[in-house]
């Protein structure tokens, strides 16, 4: 079993993350830290986790876990990250694992030197749905791929929430921007070349809330908006001469609607509809990681995806600023 500590009692990790552990075949929760001893063993007596502890620094220097599971404010990803590789960690860490592509060669010098498992906890790309889409993609269900269109909104303007405050990362782009680029990379295989783009920034808060994406990649283009104050929606289709998959809720199943995904054929006058019930998409992510951790062979998210996906991001930002096409 591996034994994770969770650094910080952050929502996600209270409301989705621990849970999924907690069910997980092949890791268990053993630690709860916080910068207030009070929260960390309220959160440790919730989930019935032996240890809490008042500091990060005290539970990364313990032998009671074997790895850290962190959902920090994005701000603070990239230097937890790499504290917790040099104390001997395998380290999951939330997206995105940095604010920018440049910032991930450390911790990739990081995962190296210790000989730790670093991922970015894309749940994504552990989920049955988005698996069948790869696969009906690589088997031509839709013949080939023209273009893949997506979006992801919410609305929120609370000014105390991290996704509305640029000094800890927050921002469109950086919380939910990366999502329509992960799956679309993860299905197909395919890197992009060149990207388009416009963004809106709250002149309240200075965060991106609204970017609308054109990106190329070479056999197929990539379009999506994603809107931090948009009604909520969540929608992918990948469009190709000879059909089209829709994936109803890609991201996050349980709150936009069932997930499941359409396969329609030219003329309309045949679909399938695949459905995965409670596939349990952070589950899977933690059983896969502790597999990884043990030294099997997985597929989990490695940093050098990771810096191609910030990469893109970072493109994004740069076309924003321009007329015309940035190279990614």
């Amino acid at each position: 079993m591996l034994r994770f500590g969770i650094l910080s009692t952050a929502k996600i990790g209270r409301e989705l993350v621990v849970p999924a552990i907690q069910d997980a075949e092949n890791c268990v929760v053993t630690a709860i830290a916080s910068r207030d001893l009070a929260k960390a063993r309220a959160m440790a007596d919730r989930f019935s986790v032996p240890h809490a502890f008042g500091s990060y620094e005290e539970m990364l220097a313990s032998d009671t876990i074997d790895a850290v599971y962190i959902p920090l404010p994005t701000s603070q990803h990239a230097e937890w990250t790499i504290k917790a590789a040099d104390a001997g960690k395998h380290v999951l860490c939330e997206k995105p694992i940095a604010l920018k592509a440049s910032e991930i060669d450390a911790l990739i010098a990081a995962r190296d030197r210790n000989k730790v498992v670093v991922s970015e906890a894309y749940m994504v790309t552990y989920a049955p749905v988005w698996r069948k889409v790869r696969e009906l993609l690589k088997e031509g269900a839709i013949g080939k791929l023209r273009h893949v269109q997506g979006a992801f909104t919410y609305f929120n303007r609370d000014p105390g929430n991290m996704r509305n405050i640029p000094a800890l990362g927050g921002g469109g782009l950086p919380d939910i921007g990366v999502y329509p680029t992960i799956t679309t990379r993860f299905a197909t295989g395919k890197e992009p070349i060149r990207v388009q783009a416009s963004t809106e920034r709250d002149p309240e808060f200075g965060t991106d809330i609204y970017s609308s994406v054109r990106a190329d990649f070479g056999d197929f283009e990539l379009s999506f908006y994603v809107s931090t104050q948009l009604a909520a929606r969540q929608v992918m289709v990948f469009h190709g001469d000879k059909g089209f998959i829709e994936v109803k809720s890609p991201f996050n199943a349980d709150r936009y609607g069932a997930e499941e995904l359409e396969l329609t054929n030219q003329n309309h006058s045949q679909s399938q509809l695949f459905r995965f019930q409670d596939s349990r998409q952070y589950k899977l992510e933690a059983e896969a990681f502790a597999r990884a951790a043990a030294g099997a062979v997985e597929e989990v998210v490695p940093l050098e995806s990771s810096v191609r996906n910030q990469q893109l991001i970072d493109a994004i930002y740069r076309a924003s600023d321009k007329d015309g096409w940035e190279t990614v």
